[in-house]
């Protein structure tokens, strides 16, 4: 049962940047596919960034050009940390972000057997939080 513990949150300046880091247990096919998501209160949980075994990447809509995900690519590695540098914050970035670890078959922003896949993926942290003020 793999682990996913994220830090970096916390408060920042509209225009400003901050970088979250994610640490994922387990270095295997299982975690291949690994993501970022944000989700505030009320609302549903949002895409952010994923990205696939093969180094293919997804960003949600309103984080393009702004977010980058990166993972490690250090060979004989037992973890998996993956990074998102966010620039350019605007208020409406503020949520609690997760990062997530699963299988490259839910590694996609579409839906799989009736719900979004990434939604399937199997390991979650428990959030950070991040406050953009304006």
């Amino acid at each position: 049962q793999a682990q996913v513990a994220e830090s970096g949150g916390g408060s920042a300046q509209a225009g400003g940047s901050l970088t979250l880091s994610c640490v994922v247990s387990e270095h295997s096919a299982s975690t291949s596919c690994t993501g970022w998501f944000r989700q505030v209160p009320g609302k549903e949980r949002e895409l952010v960034a994923l990205m696939d075994y093969d180094g293919r990447i997804e960003y949600g809509d309103s984080v393009k050009g702004r977010f980058a995900i990166s993972r490690n690519t250090a060979r004989n590695t037992t973890k998996r940390i993956v990074t998102l540098q966010m620039n350019s914050l605007k208020p409406e970035d503020t949520a609690k972000y997760y990062c997530a670890a699963g299988h490259p078959s839910n590694c996609y922003g579409g839906y799989c057997g009736g719900q979004v896949c990434y939604n399937r993926l199997s390991y979650w942290g428990t959030g950070t939080a991040v406050t953009i003020s304006s």
